[in-house]
């Protein structure tokens, strides 16, 4: 396994982990009978390639894209003046510019850009495949979609493909992943040393942002951080309210981080140095309670449907406010499965089950109304042939109870 507690990874090791996700998309890719991809999705060209540039900013513009052969090249499109960052990636065959794809862009210019990637994928492809035929694509624009087709191309959605690469993580992968987990509950102990009565959520919530890039984390894809009357309903984003003592303290980490990899776990705390209230304490347990039961569920071969008929019975008065999910993948981001809570009078709407390599999510959300607060917790998991490790280690406030 690589050794990788330092800033900075052996560059061996890292090409050696990128090496195994291509390898493990390519697999991905003869299994779903599908000769050819166009990714768009950063996250996915980092998963494939190791190649990292303007994550953010290549979410929300769509000018920089890859094209991987099942047999033959992996061909990365990339922005002007950029190939310096990706030459030395042994997963990438040739780095070409790329056309920028929305308004801005493409100079107002998008279905003449579309049309000429459209034209100039159908050539790339004639020469590795010898034919047009299916295409799965990330989410491009649509005047490219439109384009793909009228050169002939039978469009299919990558995301099918690219999860069932994902779902399951290689070995290599783990101590990674770990590395992620313990810079993240660094960033969570600043965070939460940082809490105290007359600060902001966000001046409280930035200690756990400076942990987790100081430590090589990349950035934090959501604002889920509430206090107080906040933390009811659930869902309510990072804001100017300031803490007052006896506060309840929500925090989902939703963090991408140490090479790519997410952390997601959930913590509630307490602000101030008192114990909490009895009503909060309530609140606590039955959210401990729902967290412990649902994961002692979680084991290689278990059904998701028979997940959630055993799940914990959430009480009547905390059902309309309940977490949206049981539980849910992880690796670069959420991923799968989903694995939804059971409605009585339906079908389940997931087939499948839990596998060994897949890393789960429990989550637990309590909330009342009457209190007008909630509590919200959650748990990264590791399943093995030999059973669950529990991937997050931080601790649970002692305040609460039930430790």
């Amino acid at each position: 396994m690589p050794q990788v507690k330092k800033d900075q990874p052996d560059e061996k090791a890292l090409h050696q982990l990128y090496l195994s996700r291509l390898k493990k998309t390519r697999n991905a890719m003869r299994k779903n009978d599908i000769e050819v991809m166009l990714i768009i999705d950063p996250v996915n060209i980092f998963y494939i390639t190791g190649a990292s540039n303007m994550t953010i900013f290549s979410m929300r513009t769509p000018s920089r894209y890859l094209l991987l052969f099942a047999e033959g090249p992996c061909i990365l499109f990339d922005y002007f003046g950029c190939e310096h960052l990706s030459q030395d990636l042994p997963t990438i065959d040739e780095i070409r510019p790329a056309s920028g794809l929305c308004f801005v862009s493409a100079n107002q210019k998008v279905a003449e850009n579309a049309q000429h990637l459209a034209l100039e994928i159908q050539t790339l492809v004639q020469k590795e495949v010898g034919e047009i035929g299916k295409l799965a694509i990330g989410r491009f624009p649509y005047p490219v979609v439109d384009a793909l087709r009228d050169k002939g191309f039978i469009i299919f959605d990558a995301d099918s493909v690219m999860h069932s690469a994902r779902s399951t993580k290689l070995a290599i992968e783990l101590p990674y992943m770990r590395e992620a987990l313990r810079k993240a509950e660094q960033a969570t102990r600043e965070f939460e040393q940082a809490i105290e009565p007359g600060k902001t959520e966000t001046e409280v919530w930035a200690h756990f942002h400076k942990g987790l890039i100081g430590g090589g984390g990349k950035y934090i894809s959501t604002r889920l951080m509430q206090t107080g009357e906040n933390t009811f309903p659930y869902f309510k984003e990072c804001g100017s309210r300031r803490l007052k003592k006896g506060d309840l303290v929500c925090l989902d980490t939703d963090a991408i981080g140490y090479e790519g990899y997410a952390v997601d776990f959930s913590r509630t705390f307490l602000c101030g140095d008192q114990r909490a209230k009895a009503e909060q304490s309530r609140l606590y347990q039955c959210a401990r309670e729902q967290l412990e039961h649902n994961i002692a569920l979680i084991r290689a071969g278990a059904s998701f449907a028979e997940i959630a008929d055993k799940a914990w019975k959430i009480p009547e008065q905390h059902q309309d406010s309940r977490y949206y999910c049981i539980g849910h993948g992880l690796g670069m981001s959420g991923e799968y499965p989903n694995i939804p809570h059971k409605t009585s009078g339906t079908a389940y709407p997931i087939e499948g089950h839990i596998e060994s390599g897949m890393v789960i999510c429990i989550e637990s959300y309590i909330g009342s109304k009457a209190l007008n607060q909630g509590v919200k917790l959650e748990e990264q998991l590791l399943l093995t042939d030999t059973g669950v490790e529990r991937l997050s280690q931080y601790q649970f406030d002692e305040r609460f109870g039930m430790n």
